[in-house]
């Protein structure tokens, strides 16, 4: 009875070994090939449509024989892909360097398991093509179709260029993609000094022009100072003399109607003027003409003894 026991438990230990070995699960974002010694048996879960139009989907739990068949797994979903940064020389002579991406998805498993076996394989090969794809494409444009103009229509035309090289190798290119195209170090590093020098140079260029536009307005200014200061000394000179005729024309009639008060108000400027200072100092006799009012109120002079 123990022997046969042992047999049982023997046996169930087998059948869960041999199920264990047999049974293997494709995951929906998975395609699986099974090999028999090496040969490729089937394809599951491949990326391809049915009849329907619909993709296939056989994923899930799968069997295959033990020892006899292997699997090999690849990713079903959008792979990345970058590349190094590539300088790259375009049509009009300048030097760019370049870095760009691709995606793609494995739509062959088979004809990939053919040609490249495994992932790494397929990202040397296709980072290859990708480079010389960009290479060709850019080096034919110029810089400004590259930086602004025509960068879409260049990824594109990468796209369709790697793609053609991708299809043998089982894999479609997505898209590609240019992250970034600039100019190398040391040539942003010369722009950028040319750059500056010229802003110099303008910056003086402007500053002359100030100064000569300052230089102009002021010199305008002083020009039409001196022409307003001009025309003002002359309207106030000729005001003056105007004054001055006017006061002689009333002087003269005033000295036409009473002279003798006239030689009197004469003589009363002429005693402020010449005695007004503190410092003045008169040596004339006191009964000298100029002193007449001192001694006679009208002027007269005395008579003599």
């Amino acid at each position: 009875m123990r022997t046969f026991s042992a047999i049982v438990i023997i046996l169930l230990g087998l059948a869960a070994a041999a199920v264990y070995l047999s049974a293997f699960m494709v995951r929906q974002t998975e395609q699986a090939i099974v090999l028999t010694f090496g040969k490729v048996e089937r394809v599951i879960n491949e990326y391809r449509l049915d009849d329907a139009g619909k993709f296939e989907n056989n994923a899930g739990l799968n069997w295959k024989y033990p020892v006899v068949q292997e699997v090999v797994f690849y990713d079903k979903r959008i792979l990345d892909l970058d590349s190094q940064p590539l300088e790259v020389i375009v049509s009009d002579q300048k030097r760019l360097v370049v870095d760009a991406f691709l995606r793609y998805r494995i739509t062959n498993p088979l004809k990939f398991y053919q040609t490249v076996k495994n992932e790494l394989t397929a990202r040397q090969r296709l980072g290859n093509v990708l480079e010389a794809s960009v290479r060709s494409v850019l080096g034919a444009a110029t810089f400004l179709d590259v930086v602004r103009d025509k960068r879409e229509t260049l990824m594109g035309t990468i796209r369709d260029q790697v793609n053609r090289e991708a299809e043998t190798l089982g894999v479609s290119v997505v898209d590609v993609r240019i992250k970034r195209a600039d100019l190398p170090e040391a040539n942003s590093e010369a722009i950028y000094r040319r750059m500056q020098t010229e802003r110099q140079r303008e910056a003086t260029e402007l500053r002359s022009e100030g100064n000569a536009a300052a230089n102009r307005i002021r010199a305008t200014a002083d020009r039409e100072a001196t022409i307003i200061k001009a025309e003002a000394t002359r309207k106030s000179e000729q005001m003056r003399g105007e004054g001055d005729g006017e006061r002689n024309k009333i002087f003269a009639e005033a000295f036409g109607k009473d002279p003798e008060f006239f030689a009197f108000y004469r003589s009363m400027q002429a005693y402020e003027t010449g005695l007004g200072s503190k410092d003045t100092r008169l040596v004339i006799s006191p009964d000298s003409e100029f002193f007449r009012f001192f001694s006679n109120p009208g002027g007269k002079p005395a008579p003599a003894n």
